[in-house]
């Protein structure tokens, strides 16, 4: 029998090519060797910032860009969080039995909280994100949960609201998730940084080619290899950094002539723009074919929706009746 995995992103604008590499690339893999729930995970993306006017718009070109990557709605459940009323009232129902205490040694909550400067306007959106976390995984039971090393903090929170809830109503409805620990390949930004929006220094997998090519050919290399005789150091440049995903084979290849200054930077950036176009094309086309039909894209969300719907209902009613809420024949 397969496990079950429960994974999701916020809709918080079009995708880029550490989205894919990070999480996607990742997600397909599972696809043939579990039984998967991917989630729009629109709730989430209110924590920070629930005035967004936009979040419908997001949430339709995130399924774009999932769906274009390759993400079959045949193999996975494609879903929608907020579409599914047993996330906010499961996610009530935790908060009831989960300690304040538990939240605020959170590192990552201690961590947003300095990020975003937020001082006493501190919501109990962000304070819960770790509960509604939890809902998201076990309203569908999964048993797995394919995570980075620095969520570790969470999934593990996540398994003690379990047993807390286990205990409490002596029952045993929610598995424990286990952690999948995925390896993330180095990706950094188009400057040397973290990818990042707010650093604009990202590829987008719907990049076209003219903005592709604008990014590639403004992308850092070895500061020292001031003449294209100088020779070149490739660990400290972002094109070569880049190359690794994109030109493997050509890899050796592609050393050497940089250190031996057998290659300029300006033909090295052309070589990798045909390789990150080549990758990105198929992707960026069936995107538009995508946005060109929303009854297509409304049929397979309300399809997901509706096939997540059915499994959350089953385990919130399980939930319920344990706790022993509501009047009862």
């Amino acid at each position: 029998m397969k496990g079950r995995i429960l994974s999701g992103m916020r809709p918080t604008g079009r995708l880029h090519l550490g989205h894919y590499f990070g999480v996607l690339k990742n997600w397909l893999q599972l696809t043939g060797d579990y039984e998967c729930f991917f989630e729009i995970a629109d709730l989430h993306a209110l924590t920070e910032n629930a005035e967004s006017k936009e979040t419908d718009i997001s949430s339709r070109e995130l399924l774009i860009d999932f769906l274009a990557s390759g993400i079959d709605p045949f193999r996975a459940v494609v879903f929608q969080q907020s579409a599914v009323p047993q996330h906010a009232q499961l996610h009530l129902l935790l908060s009831m039995i989960t300690p304040v205490g538990w939240l605020e040694r959170c590192p990552t909550y201690k961590d947003q909280i300095n990020q975003l400067d937020l001082g006493p306007n501190v919501t109990y959106g962000l304070l819960g994100y770790p509960v509604l976390m939890t809902t998201d995984i076990i309203l569908y039971k999964a048993d797995t949960v394919p995570i980075g090393k620095d969520q570790l903090p969470h999934l593990e929170l996540s398994r003690e609201i379990v047993r807390r809830f286990n205990y409490l109503f002596q029952c045993s409805i929610f598995p424990e998730p286990a952690e999948k620990l995925t390896e993330v390949p180095l990706l950094l930004g188009l400057d040397g940084r973290k990818m990042s929006k707010s650093y604009n220094n990202y590829i987008l997998l719907c990049e076209e080619e003219t903005a592709l090519w604008e990014k590639v050919r403004n992308m850092v290399t070895d500061p020292a290899r001031v003449k294209k005789t100088d020779p070149g150091h490739p660990e400290v440049c972002s094109v070569f950094s880049y190359h690794r995903l994109f030109s493997p084979q050509e890899l050796p290849q592609i050393e050497q002539s940089c250190r031996s200054a057998g290659i300029g930077c300006v033909q090295c950036k052309k070589n990798l723009f045909e390789r990150i176009n080549a990758f990105i094309s198929p992707i960026r086309e069936k995107g538009a074919l995508l946005a060109g039909d929303p009854a297509q894209l409304d049929r397979i969300i309300s399809d997901g929706n509706a096939k997540a719907l059915s499994v959350a209902e089953s385990t919130y009613s399980q939930a319920v009746k344990a706790m022993k809420i509501g009047f009862r024949a």
